[in-house]
């Protein structure tokens, strides 16, 4: 059983989608996340633990691998399509709530801010860590954030920016929703960010990395394996 998973993982962390993907030549003709999620389900495995055990367990060890300039956006994205393969097969799982998101995370990049490369890398690996996202695009409102938090109580909410003339529009983001919903976690990130612009603006966490924000966030939550 901890074969499969373990198979499950590497898949992940090798970007391996299927038995017919020729990426990566190495296990080219081999079972992927795919074949093998099914496998795993076969064997009586709960979607749960194929989840935790397999699928973001890959994912995890890439976001470490990126964070630490290890691999690069394209490996990144590669993982990101094998794990988001293998998710249809445990999709009954989270209907009937065998298997549950760790929380809701919503995320844009700030009004009059067009660029998304950072922001989508996020969210796939926080989908790879197991939270639900809620991907609000770019040029995002304060309002458009608002709103989509009070649908969502107790979400986390992300804001991303990569020119320095938007940075000022993420303080005015923080600021409306700090006003209308106190408790709110809210994590930044971006190019031009600091960790003293995001004191200054009154955000509870900054960090250069998808990474950092899954590590942050599951500390806070008591998550932290």
């Amino acid at each position: 059983m901890e074969n499969v998973l373990e198979q499950i993982a590497m898949c992940v962390e090798r970007g391996k989608i299927n038995k017919n993907s020729p990426y990566p030549p190495d296990l080219r003709g081999q079972d992927g996340t795919e074949e093998l999620v099914q496998q795993a389900l076969a064997m009586g495995i709960p979607a749960s633990q194929i989840l935790n055990e397999g699928l973001m367990k890959g994912m995890s060890v890439v976001g470490k691998k990126f964070s630490c300039n290890e691999v690069f956006v394209p490996d990144v994205l590669m993982s990101a399509r094998a794990m988001n393969a293998g998710m249809p097969f445990l999709k009954s799982a989270f209907e009937t709530g065998e298997a549950k998101h760790k929380g809701i995370f919503i995320i844009g990049t700030v009004q009059g801010d067009l660029h998304d490369i950072g922001k989508n890398l996020v969210r796939m690996m926080m989908e790879g860590a197991g939270w639900k996202v809620i991907d609000l695009g770019v040029d995002t409102s304060p309002e458009k954030f608002l709103q989509v938090l009070k649908e969502n109580p107790g979400a986390v909410v992300g804001m991303s920016a990569l020119l320095t003339t938007t940075m000022m529009n993420m303080e005015k983001a923080v600021k409306v929703l700090k006003s209308e919903v106190p408790n709110v976690t809210i994590v930044v990130g971006g190019a031009p960010l600091t960790q003293d612009f995001c004191d200054k603006i009154g955000a509870d966490a900054y960090s250069p990395d998808p990474q950092g924000c899954i590590e942050y966030l599951d500390a806070k939550l008591g998550l932290a394996s």
